[in-house]
């Protein structure tokens, strides 16, 4: 059963007609091959001629290999082979063959495929009808009378035409083991000719690393605008609720800052979701949206802890600092914002302090960004699960090509952060994200 299945199953068959279809393929090629011989003077002769035939199909699979140098032949193949090979999708390649080992590859495999399918199809065509004939011998004296009037004496014996229909079966049989084993041959070689080449490889594993790279970007940015957010609306509300009954005043304007800080996150959000919709692709001036340094003083004037700010240099002046490295230095103070928040338990008599300052250091000039803050009971390093806050610090610093550290120092937690002015090595997010993915 297991032989039939090979030769007769769902899979057999499927390869049998992929073959055919190779068949087809190839007698445009052909036909022209048998241009060719009647030209160099095959004569009336030439369809009936067997040899003038195979020269035909000697010259059909040079030209069917040339075919199979263009690009867009491998994605055809792969369709094909997929579908019809029982082959896996993962052992072949996607997209036009772009290099010359692809498009050699890619050759070989499309006149393997036509000249087997033009074996296949040819006998497909001529044999079936030729057994069904010979099958059919011992029963039909017409047929015996046509077929055998010219034949060998030996044929009309009577033992011959007895084992006739075992051999029209037999015909049947072998035709069928033909087409399975060139469908097991095309199946075996499809890995390896029309598989991914060390080039494919790579593209696919830079498409991979951008594809991560996109999805990193957008963790950290829901986790530094909304984590943010949730933390100052939830410790605003909880003070407030507390003094609800003694300090309206307070109350009123806990509320206030809930407010601008839900309203200001909503439009973050907002433009993290218009990243996703665009699949994280930059805009038109090659940097993604998103608050700059410029907009500090909204996010510290509702953060939900009291913080003493000081600058030096012209940090805030738009015409020094890269529109990029703004961004991720704002995004690097709301992160420790969060942190003071949670486990900083700050206070008007210890507040927060911030300095961000534009510095001379061998000869470049860079944006530091320092923040401490009370420790509190425990610090932002310590909370149980391994939070992302201070890893997606580093991260941000480090694809701008710069570099940030964090924790206690002097009786107090500093976060600290060192980013190049400008983003010369990395222009543009989408070339950090692309830096992020490679690393």
């Amino acid at each position: 059963m297991r032989f039939l299945a090979a030769l007769f199953g769902r899979r057999a068959r499927l390869r049998w007609l992929h073959l055919i279809i190779g068949g087809a393929l190839l007698m445009p090629y052909f036909l022209v091959g048998m241009v060719l011989v009647g030209m160099a003077g095959g004569g009336e002769q030439l369809f009936s001629s067997l040899p003038a035939q195979f020269v035909a199909f000697g010259l059909a699979l040079p030209m069917a290999a040339v075919t199979g140098f263009f690009a867009l032949v491998r994605p055809l193949s792969v369709a094909a082979a997929r579908a019809l090979c029982g082959v896996p999708p993962a052992v072949l390649a996607d997209g036009p063959a772009r290099t010359r080992q692809a498009r050699v590859r890619t050759a070989g495999w499309y006149t393997l495929h036509l000249a087997l399918g033009g074996i296949i199809s040819g006998a497909t065509l001529a044999l079936p009808p030729f057994a069904v004939a010979v099958i059919a011998l011992p029963f039909f004296a017409g047929l015996r009378e046509t077929w055998l009037l010219d034949g060998p004496e030996a044929l009309r014996e009577p033992w011959a035409l007895a084992l006739a229909p075992f051999a029209g079966l037999a015909m049947l049989l072998a035709l069928a083991l033909a087409a399975a084993v060139a469908g097991e041959v095309l199946a075996r070689r499809a890995p390896v000719l029309l598989g991914p080449t060390p080039e494919d490889r790579l593209a696919a594993a830079e498409r991979r690393a951008a594809d991560l790279a996109v999805r990193n970007r957008l963790a950290r940015e829901l986790h530094d605008s909304v984590g943010h957010a949730l933390s100052a609306v939830t410790l605003q509300a909880g003070a407030a609720r507390r003094v609800l009954d003694r300090d309206p005043e307070f109350v009123r304007e806990a509320l206030t800052a809930i407010e601008e800080t839900t309203r200001r996150t909503v439009g973050e959000l907002d433009s993290v979701l218009g990243l996703l919709r665009q699949d994280g692709e930059p805009d038109e001036e090659g940097t993604a949206h998103g608050p700059g340094l410029d907009a500090l003083g909204g996010l510290l004037a509702h953060c939900g802890v009291p913080v003493a700010y000081e600058r030096e240099g012209c940090a805030e002046d738009p015409g020094v600092v890269d529109p990029v490295v703004a961004r991720e230095a704002y995004r690097i103070v709301q992160e420790g914002l969060s942190n003071a928040l949670r486990h900083g338990g700050g206070d008007a008599a210890s507040p927060v302090r911030l300095l961000i300052a534009v510095r001379e250091r061998e000869r470049e000039r860079e944006l530091m960004i320092v923040m401490e803050n009370p420790l509190g009971e425990r610090p932002a390093a310590a909370r149980p699960g391994g939070g992302r806050g201070l890893r997606g610090i580093a991260e941000r610093a480090v694809l701008l090509g710069g570099r940030a550290e964090a924790g206690p120092y002097d009786g107090v937690w500093r976060l600290t952060a060192r980013l190049p002015l400008t983003t010369a090595g990395a222009t543009g997010t989408a070339a950090a994200d692309r830096a992020e993915g490679r690393r």
